[in-house]
């Protein structure tokens, strides 16, 4: 067969050092656009973009080209420094070490796509502490708490 013919959709998620709510509403618009020019400039797709104050979700549609370290990296690393140097008050800006990637069918796509919409209405009921355990708990990811959280 000639040629490439892929559907790897991944859902990130991860969040700002020890949680702390560094995302202000004022540009995180913004700040997903940035993160939607990495995933181009790495030859994915940003689906879809979201999150609160401490934290982050993407939905992405990876390239065969690019593994989901180096991408999480470069999303992270180029954010973090836009951020640093975009506004002056935001100098203590950083995001956690560790981070969830989660694969999407093509039928799931939907689904996760309103879920990442719908961020602030999720964490009206529960913190990103207990969302995150709940998509491992979904994906069947094991884990041992105690190295959970930094």
């Amino acid at each position: 067969m000639a040629g490439k013919y892929l559907s790897l959709l991944v859902h990130y998620v991860w969040s700002t050092a020890h949680r702390e709510p560094l995302i202000s509403p004022l540009w995180e618009d913004r700040l997903y656009g940035f993160i939607g020019g990495i995933v181009n400039n790495k030859y994915g797709k940003l689906i879809c973009a979201g999150g609160i104050e401490g934290h982050i979700h993407l939905l992405v549609s990876m390239p065969s080209t690019v593994d989901i370290s180096e991408m999480v990296n470069a999303m992270k690393a180029n954010s973090s420094r836009w951020v640093h140097e975009s506004f002056d008050a935001q100098k203590d800006f950083a995001w956690q070490k560790g981070y969830g990637a989660f694969s999407v069918s093509k039928s799931g796509e939907q689904g996760v796509i309103s879920y990442i919409r719908n961020q602030r209405k999720h964490h009206l009921n529960r913190d990103f502490k207990q969302e995150f355990l709940s998509l491992l708990k979904k994906h069947e990811i094991e884990y041992d708490e105690r190295y959970l959280w930094d």
